[in-house]
């Protein structure tokens, strides 16, 4: 995509607002959900894998792929399209989203784009909105019209966004990873505590961590049950073992 198509394709929003309709009566219906670089998002993997009832291992091995050259050091999972013709999300039939409830953050959003930047000791994160217009796309004939705010509270995007804000955090840091020999420790580090909630868990309690880190006995048993939890904790532990940030106490 040449400079032009992509000025084209990403639009200012005018005025906030903007007209905009997704619907089966549309004829495009499900035309977007194909051919698609999508990235998951760890609250994404989440929420899909949880709702098919996978481990973190299954669904990372059925539905996704892992890029290592769209970042310029942590490994990204790409939602895989399926073989056919017509390559479409593997999560979409006739009728559409079979996972509606629980699609990405990128699905929620659209045709709305969202440019985030979290930067460290700042609680905010700065953002930008704009609109992506693709040419197969005549929900923008529809006349509902919307808001931005409007449109990201309706389709459920501040959960994710709050989510996975401090995972962003981590993965647009410009801190140093620390001595080269440690680097592919730590990416395989990372790729675990992101994407692989499963795996992580056992770490927790399949190894010496416990023993040499101070997790109150309280935090332990969200850890062992609660995904979310987990998440949130996973986050704080990469930063401690990436950046070497205070985030986890050592035992005495």
């Amino acid at each position: 995509m040449n400079r032009k198509e992509k000025h084209e394709l990403f639009t200012p929003i005018k005025g906030d607002t903007f007209t905009f309709l997704c619907h089966r009566g549309v004829p495009c219906f499900t035309h977007c959900c194909a051919r698609l670089n999508l990235t998951l998002t760890p609250y994404d993997i989440l929420r899909i894998k949880n709702r098919l009832g996978l481990s973190s291992d299954q669904f990372l091995d059925a539905y996704t792929d892992t890029r290592l050259d769209r970042h310029a050091r942590f490994p990204m999972v790409i939602l895989r399209m399926r073989g056919d013709q017509d390559g479409k999300c593997p999560f979409v039939n006739a009728e559409g989203c079979t996972v509606y409830e629980d699609r990405p953050a990128a699905c929620r959003i659209y045709p709305v784009g969202r440019a985030a930047m979290k930067v460290d000791q700042e609680r905010e994160t700065k953002e930008k909105f704009f609109m992506v217009h693709e040419e197969h796309c005549l929900g923008f004939r529809e006349d509902r019209l919307w808001t931005v705010e409007e449109w990201l509270e309706d389709q459920g995007v501040h959960e994710y966004n709050a989510m996975n804000d401090g995972w962003l955090e981590i993965f647009s840091s410009p801190k140093s990873l620390g001595p080269e020999k440690d680097v592919p420790r730590k990416i395989q580090m990372f790729f675990m505590a992101s994407y692989n909630l499963d795996k992580f868990r056992r770490f927790i309690f399949g190894s010496k961590f416990l023993d040499l880190f101070d997790v109150d006995p309280e935090q332990q048993k969200r850890l062992a049950s609660d995904d979310v939890a987990l998440m949130a904790f996973a986050f704080e532990w990469l930063k401690f073992s990436l950046f070497g940030e205070k985030t986890i106490q050592l035992k005495s």
